[in-house]
């Protein structure tokens, strides 16, 4: 199964990059010069080359001072899928084809520094899986109904398109069907894979989120669908169960309402959403449940937001579209999460699994028995969201998936007709711990710190310690998306090919100039905040006057705070290379 690490030979004009199969003469040649890439034998590699180990190739990137390849460096075992070595990239390198940056102008070398830092940022950000010899974009239910013709294919052809993050990375390779053997399409998500025992019984379990690099982004800045009708946030999961040759899988679905809306970071704690009032709403609306009904079948929506406030305009709308769609493979549940679970109710939730509990019997999974016979298909999916996606969303996938479990266990004889899996504790605490891990993962992806409400998903019941680390999540959240989350939306447009950086000398986005208020008004405040404290550490010569001079100072503070909280969008680090839809 452990495949073999391949190798990079580097020499001045040319990188070489043997196949990882024992046996096989071809070796890549990459033109350090020309850009070319062609095929050669090992005959043909300089012994002068510097050789290191390298897990594979990520593809290649132009940015200002050039080419660059992006090799995986570090990679670990998650596990074996069906015969399969699955494996996590932990470590890249990014390696010039340019020996020297001596070329350009120092503002080229600074916009170089960035664009080079924006894909480091997208490779550090955990969660990128490959397998060398298995389609990891499918689900096992599409894997089994396919043509003697796609087995054929290479896997970066046959790949389901919308979960290669290295797509655009491997644009090069793609139009040269020769080398598809050096190119490994790579997931970005979470994959645990677990050997469980039941009564005695051993069974794999597996879990698998696959993260759509359509629409791809961070929290505030990308929500809603785009004109082709690809939803934010969107996150296939899949529960596999492997047992004595039989094979069982149940797929669901989360993703951004899918209609035009935007959120935009403004300083507020929760900035105010907005639908578009001059797009047509139920064109990009049908495209996307057309897509979603031609890959999963019937669709039921899960919609978990609130149905007060600032949520409530939202879920009015998609309740409005689904109705207004008429599509009977097309059902709509909308269940106020934070209204029914209030004071901490959280056994509440049931009442949604119930409410859809006859829906899930049809839809039913995915299973094949130990002779390759298919006795069951899933027939739709429960697509779930809230206004992340994330939290809510999590928690409710996985009660979803704990009572497909149920019965899949049962029909493969290692349940019992009247036990509960809920009473399997050693099984109960890999489940939990696991789905918590996948609300974390896909929380860091997306809004950049780990999900809130893992300690009901790990535990079965909410905590007052995890109310606290929710706060301090909650804290960092507001930072990073206020703050720092432009420059993670700038470096996943640019990881995933929708900006292209320019060949011409011309100046880069990354020059625009904040205007005037931007340094100006937060240095008059913290000037007249502090003026205000030393004020008040040495008082004047009476307490008329040193309130004269409190007051004074503290009323400056006061406004330019509220100026600046009023010009919010202004202050925000907001992305610079691809403009998002403005719907405001």
């Amino acid at each position: 199964i452990f495949k073999l690490l391949e190798n990079l030979h580097t020499s001045p004009e040319k990188f070489y990059i043997e196949a990882c199969d024992d046996g096989v003469d071809a070796v890549l040649a990459i033109d350090r010069v020309s850009n070319e890439m062609t095929l050669t034998g090992k005959k043909d590699v300089p012994p002068s080359a510097n050789t290191r180990p390298i897990c594979g190739i990520m593809g290649t990137v132009r940015l200002v001072a050039g080419m660059y390849l992006i090799v995986i460096t570090k990679k670990r075992n998650v596990g074996s899928l069906l015969g399969h070595a699955v494996w996590k990239a932990v470590d890249f390198d990014v390696i010039s084809y340019k020996k020297t940056v001596l070329h350009l102008t120092e503002n080229q070398t600074q916009d170089n520094k960035t664009f080079l830092s924006m894909i480091n940022n997208v490779l550090t950000t955990d969660g990128f899986y490959f397998c060398t010899d298995y389609d990891l974009t499918h689900t096992l239910q599409r894997l089994a109904d396919v043509s003697h013709d796609f087995q054929e294919m290479s896997l970066l052809e046959r790949a389901d398109q919308r979960f290669v993050w290295n797509g655009s990375l491997l644009r090069e390779f793609l139009a040269q069907p020769e080398l598809h053997k050096f190119a490994i399409p790579v997931v970005h998500g979470f994959i645990v894979m677990k050997p469980c025992r039941v009564n005695g019984k051993i069974f794999e379990w597996i879990l698998i989120s696959r993260r759509s690099c359509f629409r791809a982004g961070v929290r505030y800045y990308v929500r809603g669908i785009d004109s082709e009708g690809h939803a934010a946030n969107f996150v296939e999961t899949e529960q596999i169960v492997l047992y004595n040759g039989g094979r069982a899988s149940f797929v669901q679905t989360r993703g951004s309402m899918p209609f035009f809306w935007s959120q935009r970071p403004n300083l507020k704690y929760k900035p105010k959403p907005l639908i578009s009032k001059n797009t047509n709403h139920m064109d990009g609306f049908q495209r996307h449940f057309d897509s979603q009904v031609l890959i999963y079948g019937k669709q039921t929506i899960l919609n978990l937001i609130n149905q007060k406030g600032s949520e409530k305009p939202l879920e009015q709308a998609f309740a409005k579209m689904v109705t207004g769609m008429e599509n009977g493979m097309i059902k709509y549940v909308a269940f106020d999460f934070h209204k029914e679970c209030s004071g901490m109710r959280w056994d509440r939730l049931n009442i949604l699994v119930d409410n859809v509990a006859e829906t899930q019997d049809e839809y039913s999974y995915f299973m094949v028995d130990t002779a390759g016979k298919v006795l069951s298909q899933q027939k739709g999916t429960f697509r779930s969201n809230c206004m992340d996606c994330l939290d809510r969303t999590n928690v409710i996938q996985s009660m979803l998936a704990r009572r497909s479990i149920q019965s899949q266990l049962q029909r493969m004889g290692v349940l019992h007709v009247a036990q509960r899996i809920e009473e399997q504790a050693d099984f109960e605490k890999i489940y939990k711990n696991a789905w918590a891990d996948n609300a974390n993962a896909c929380a860091k992806q997306y809004a950049g710190t780990g999900a809130l409400k893992t300690d009901f998903t790990r535990t079965g019941k909410r905590t007052q310690m995890g109310l606290v680390m929710d706060g301090v999540n909650s804290a960092i959240r507001y930072y990073k998306n206020n703050f720092s989350d432009g420059f993670r939306q700038d470096s996943i447009d640019l990881f995933l090919g929708n900006y292209a950086v320019d060949e011409t000398d011309g100046p880069t986005p990354l020059r625009i100039q904040k205007d005037w208020k931007f340094l100006t008004l937060p240095i008059i405040m913290v000037v007249a905040f502090s003026m205000c404290i030393i004020c008040l550490l040495m008082a004047g010569d009476t307490w008329t006057e040193t309130l004269a001079y409190v007051l004074f100072w503290g009323a400056a503070a006061a406004v330019t705070a509220a100026v600046i909280v009023f010009n919010g969008r202004d202050f925000v680090d907001a992305p610079k290379l691809v403009q998002k839809e403005k719907m405001d």
